[in-house]
């Protein structure tokens, strides 16, 4: 089983993985399959299922579809160009993808929210149509978006596709247990398992500008965040926090004023920007998703900024030994909150987060996988109910929670010598079995829990 370090960590932009990345991304593979077929097209058609209907306007799932139909992509995204293409599109009731000449879509008729019929594959699942002169759909393709910004056509999800391809890898595991074993095996950390891997599919000097990219982007999503206040859209009314935090914590410094336990506002304060840069639709890196893309980067943070010894020259560590925890997660259950709750999204990142830190602070593999399997265990049953379906309460603080809670959990895992109860594969295997179990209303619908019982206009 291989999924790479930039599967689980992709340049993006917000406020969801699932619900703005995945639909921008299906419409680019359709463009693609457009393009190779011998039909010529006169419109364009889409429809959205599941949660994808049900919480898409919350979450930007219409803008995404329209802009990924007019040839926008997640990783180039500009939001100036996005803008003045919405307003065009709106005005023409046209797109024009490159290669495809014009074609009619216009958003308020051709892009329908089916609240009725969830489609059979995922809960978050979109058909994307193609017309000719006559009106008639000529080309049809289902996609589900399965989470982290991971999109797959109806057959590639029966076929299982979501799982590794391509060549061998060195350290093939699928389990945390064969990862140990691979690790007890060869004397290699599991950031070394993960590396090797990496370099049989890339350079080496790609992995390495690749990886420092990544964290440059969360890190400089950070200080946006805490340099930017006002109220983030949607019509909640959310004031941005992490800047006035921010400040006064660094007021705080040096006065002997603030009790010990301020070292988690630090923790919460770095995530929470990285969430309110997400819900204003900025650049973020999903981590393993956009809904929980603070976790991982307020703990590499963290750990720089407060952690004696802390080095930039191991972030890459971190990252790999966190996605190797994220690729047993995905793997094995679920990174969707839609499929699974939040404690796919925040619970992942913080098993993620955990296990990470405690690599890079001289931690075993035994001990890793402790890390992430106690930050894991303590997010078991965390239900997805964004209010108005935004991604903003309760999940901008709850990304702060997370990150203390990554941080305890390699902190108790340190503290031991990696020996404990549950193992954490059995972990993702209950984490799973709970997502299956919950009920749809938990899962991103915006139907149950604080969604319904937190006044929302």
């Amino acid at each position: 089983m291989f999924l790479s370090v930039f599967d689980m960590f992709k340049v993006g932009v917000g406020p969801s993985s699932s619900h703005t990345m995945g639909p921008m991304v299906a419409a680019a593979r359709f463009l693609d399959l457009m393009r190779g077929s011998p039909f010529r097209f006169a419109g364009l058609r889409a429809s959205l299922h599941g949660s994808l209907a049900f919480t898409g306007v919350g979450h930007a799932t219409d803008r995404a579809v329209i802009l990924g139909l007019a040839g926008f992509a997640p990783e180039t995204f500009d939001a100036g160009r996005a803008e003045a293409a919405l307003a065009r599109i709106a005005e023409t009731g046209q797109v024009t993808p490159e290669g495809l000449g014009a074609l009619a879509f216009a958003p308020a008729t051709d892009l329908v929210f089916d609240f009725d019929r969830a489609l059979p594959g995922h809960a978050n699942g979109m058909i994307l149509m193609a017309t000719d002169a006559q009106g008639d759909v000529t080309l049809s393709e289902t996609y589900y978006s399965v989470g982290g910004g991971f999109v797959l056509t109806e057959a590639e999800l029966a076929a299982g596709k979501d799982s590794a391809e391509g060549a061998p890898v060195p350290f093939p595991f699928k389990t945390a247990a064969e990862m140990l074993d691979m690790c007890r095996e060869s004397g290699r950390s599991v950031a070394d398992l993960k590396r090797a891997n990496e370099r049989s599919r890339r350079p080496a000097g790609e992995i390495d500008r690749g990886v420092a990219r990544i964290w440059e982007v969360m890190s400089g999503c950070i200080d946006r965040g805490l340099a930017t206040d006002g109220t983030l859209p949607g019509g909640l009314n959310v004031r941005r926090r992490a800047r006035k935090i921010h400040e006064a914590l660094l007021a705080e410094r040096g006065m002997n004023l603030a009790p010990p336990h301020t070292i988690n506002d630090w923790m919460s304060v770095y995530a929470m920007a990285v969430n309110e840069e997400n819900a204003a639709g900025g650049q973020v890196v999903t981590a393993p998703t956009n809904g929980a893309a603070g976790v991982v980067p307020a703990v590499i943070r963290y750990w720089l900024d407060h952690v004696p010894g802390a080095t930039t020259t191991k972030v890459d560590d971190f990252l790999l030994t966190a996605a190797a925890i994220g690729g047993l997660v995905k793997y094995n259950a679920s990174i969707s909150g839609a499929e699974a709750g939040c404690q796919a999204e925040v619970g992942s990142a913080a098993a993620m987060a955990a296990a990470g830190l405690c690599a890079v602070m001289g931690g075993t593999p035994e001990q890793v996988e402790n890390a992430a399997e106690i930050a894991l265990e303590h997010h078991l049953g965390m239900t997805c109910d964004p209010v108005k379906g935004l991604v903003q309460v309760p999940c901008i603080e709850r990304n702060g929670l997370g990150a203390i809670k990554a941080v305890s959990a390699a902190s108790l895992a340190l503290r031991g010598d990696g020996a404990h109860m549950v193992p954490l594969d059995a972990c993702i295997e209950t984490m799973r079995q709970t997502g299956h179990d919950m009920h749809e209303k938990y899962k991103e619908t915006s139907l149950g829990g604080l969604a319904v019982n937190v006044p929302n206009c």
